[in-house]
């Protein structure tokens, strides 16, 4: 079967307390669908904990205006540590996630009034789109991104992921990475910028898009989905994870929803970026179950790619979808997607 990229699932963040983290997201941001949370023991990643498998504690949250999620990751048994140091723009790895929202201005304002950290002005980003940052209380970069897409009506301003920014070491081996191995084939942005600080360094910034032909399952919940790749061009870049281990504090994944690992498998091979994780079959996740692997970008940075099997749709009757049985290439009716509103969290946990 060719493969379907169907849109990004998550981002996963290390986190110092799963609720915590949680409760704000659903609070100020609209990411209050709980999908599931899971207690378990990451036995398939000891790759990149040291050959340890540590016990973790996740939940999965969605904004159902649109998007992918929060895939918040906790360990229970280390202290997770942070970067070593000041995690600047073209540093290698997720430098932040991109959320996408229907009025800006109004999400600037709210930030600002609630007292966020390192809140940006509004900037054209695009011929058609503007953005800004800000740091969420975890300290964490987040990008704000002018987007008119939008799956279902919510009360939040902003909906769910769209993206991230991502730094990278060479910008054309990179493109070629990300345009073979998941289809970021469009080039929406491509220039030389200066950071702004008082060095004024100067970097390259490429934003790619995917020409999205084929999509099935959550597609449509997930949206377009673009990735910004940044390049120092003066200086040199730190790796943000570099001496720490996946689960630590920060943006630890980029996760996208696919079918047809086979193929994907297989692509990965012929492109010498092989599966570094592979969970072969169906791995249990509590309430959800799914194919789940890992690959790398060419500075290392952690892709996960997940065939989705199973979620829960009302947990208390012992309902769940099956999506090993549909076509990959259809979308879910929206009345069923929409459905997943029944996991909403209406106060903090």
């Amino acid at each position: 079967m060719v493969e379907v990229i169907n849109g990004i699932q998550q981002i996963g963040i290390g986190v110092l307390d799963t609720k915590t983290v949680f409760n704000w997201y659903r609070k100020h941001l609209g990411f209050n669908v709980l999908l599931f949370k899971d207690e378990a023991v990451a036995s398939l990643m000891t790759r990149y904990t040291n050959g340890k498998a540590e016990k973790r504690d996740a939940y999965l949250s969605l904004n159902l205006m649109g998007g992918g999620g929060l895939e918040i990751w906790q360990f229970k048994d280390r202290l997770p540590a942070a970067a070593q140091n000041d995690i600047v723009l073209g540093d290698l790895g997720i430098y932040a996630m991109k959320i996408r929202c229907k009025d800006l201005v109004a999400m600037h304002g709210y930030l600002e009034q609630i007292g966020v950290l390192q809140l940006t002005d509004i900037i054209k980003t695009l011929p058609h789109s503007a953005s800004f940052y800000f740091d969420d209380p975890f300290g964490n970069k987040v990008q704000m991104v002018q987007d008119s897409y939008m799956f279902s009506a919510e009360k939040s301003i902003c909906g769910g992921v769209m993206g991230a920014v991502i730094g990278v070491s060479n910008m054309e081996q990179s493109i070629e990475f990300y345009k073979r191995m998941l289809g970021y084939t469009v080039v929406l942005y491509d220039d030389i910028e200066t950071n702004g600080t008082a060095a004024n360094k100067k970097y390259r910034k490429v934003i790619l898009g995917q020409n999205r032909k084929h999509i099935g399952g959550f597609g449509d919940l997930l949206g377009p989905t673009q990735l910004e790749l940044v390049e120092m061009l003066q200086g040199t870049p730190t790796k943000i994870f570099k001496d720490r281990l996946w689960g630590d504090l920060g943006y630890i994944h980029l996760c996208f929803d696919v079918q047809g690992m086979d193929s994907l498998r297989e692509k990965a091979k012929i492109l010498k970026t092989p599966f570094t994780v592979d969970s072969s079959n169906s791995f249990d996740m509590g309430d959800a179950a799914g194919h789940f692997s890992y690959i790398e970008d060419p500075d290392g940075t952690l892709i996960e790619l997940v065939e989705t099997h199973k979620v829960p749709i009302v947990k208390s009757l012992g309902i769940y979808l099956n999506l090993k049985k549909r076509d990959p290439y259809k979308t879910l009716p929206k009345w069923l997607v929409k459905s997943l509103g029944l996991h909403k969290v209406s106060k903090d946990l």
